[in-house]
């Protein structure tokens, strides 16, 4: 009998070993933030670094606790922007990069502006570099389709929106759309769920401009919406709803800034609701489930240290999105100069962009309230961040 229960113990271990572990561990989701290398805040003075090294993106795993990185590599990218400088495809494969400046070739204690966009494979190990494309100058945030066959590109210094197909893993030029308004600084670009309609913020004549897509063919639908002033950062809910635009009004001086709800259901499309954040509203973030949205706010700390509306933290908050209206539910301090926020599938983790400190600060949501932990450090300013749509 001894010998017979050894050797079933024996077949339950070696049929356990043979079992995939999936208890305690989650699927790695992928989140890749760029770090801009060439400039950093002195005192609230945008200043170039002499001789700095290469920008980079550094590759993280957030369906770990705690969060880890997995590697980084040189790529240009640039803090220029909102920080939806990023894209990810769905299937994680592969990322997605703009560069809206770079070092000024004829003087290396400037930037000028760029039109980069950089294709990286995600699958290998390390991550390389597959392609480098042009876009238009002040290159911006890009996203990509649900169907993962078309990006968009926001050219900020032109007033035109670049359109890129995807085959796979390889991006071909297709053309630009102009917004017909070269100074209107085009900044933040969504897709609606049905990948009929793309909105584009245009921060300088504060307008939202709707695309109309068909296919591969992008065109303007010359139809155009208000929402606040200086329309950043934009993303769309999972549902397909509403869309969240992120404002950055007049900086500091304008005391507080507003995140707006815009209606996507109505005919044409609307903003419903506003809620004062504080002062810059820089990047956003819509949770999985779609019931919340965080949002990183400046709040001075761009500003000199002399300065009356200098801070010396940043706030990063969480609001509830009930139906089309909004309501506050945790904030948390985080450092100066912060950028992009996403959060992990779960909704459980919050990721924040400081470009001061160099770091992605994290935080734990419990649904009431915002906990930190220990950060992840990156080389250069972390200044846009993305993770594949799941949905």
């Amino acid at each position: 009998m001894l010998i017979f229960t050894m050797l079933r113990c024996r077949a339950l271990l070696l049929a356990l070993a043979a079992t995939p572990l999936t208890l305690g561990t989650a699927a790695a989701q992928i989140v890749v933030s760029a770090n801009d290398s060439k400039v950093r805040l002195v005192d609230g003075v945008t200043t170039v670094v002499p001789n700095p090294p290469p920008d980079t993106i550094t590759v993280i795993d957030l369906g770990v606790s705690p969060p880890r990185i997995l590697g980084e590599i040189p790529v240009p990218t640039s803090v220029v922007g909102p920080p939806e400088s990023v894209a990810i495809a769905r299937d994680e494969s592969f990322a997605l990069v703009t560069a809206a400046t770079k070092l000024d070739p004829a003087d290396s204690t400037k930037t000028v502006p760029d039109n980069t966009l950089t294709v990286v494979d995600l699958k290998a190990s390390p991550a390389r570099v597959l392609q480098t494309l042009q876009a238009g100058q002040g290159a911006s945030a890009v996203s990509i389709n649900p169907a993962g066959t078309l990006a968009l590109v926001a050219n900020r210094l032109e007033g035109t929106v670049s359109v890129f197909t995807i085959s796979g893993n390889v991006l071909k030029a297709a053309g630009k759309v102009d917004l017909g308004a070269p100074d209107s600084g085009p900044c933040g670009v969504a897709f609606t769920r049905d990948g009929r309609t793309a909105l584009v913020t245009r921060n300088n004549d504060s307008l939202i401009s709707l695309l109309a897509v068909d296919g591969t063919s992008v065109t303007y639908s010359k139809r155009d919406l208000a929402a606040g002033l200086k329309p950043y950062s934009i993303q769309v809910s999972p549902a397909g709803n509403v869309a969240v635009a992120a404002h950055i009004g007049a900086g500091a001086t304008g005391g507080a800034d507003v995140i707006s709800i815009i209606d996507l259901g109505l005919d044409p499309p609307r903003a419903v609701d506003h809620i004062a954040v504080g002062p810059i509203a820089e990047g956003i973030a819509i949770s999985t489930d779609g019931s919340h949205v965080a949002v990183t706010v400046m709040d001075g700390t761009n500003a000199p240290a002399s300065s009356p509306f200098f801070n010396p933290a940043g706030r990063v908050r969480v609001f509830r999105i009930a139906g089309r209206k909004l309501a506050p539910v945790a904030e948390a301090p985080v450092g100066r100069w912060c950028q992009g926020v996403v959060w992990s599938r779960d909704d459980r983790t919050l990721l924040v962009q400081c470009m001061v400190e160099g770091e992605i600060q994290v935080f734990g949501f419990d649904g009431r309230r915002l906990t930190a932990a220990a950060p992840l450090k990156v080389s250069g300013g972390p200044a846009g961040i993305r993770v594949a749509d799941p949905r």
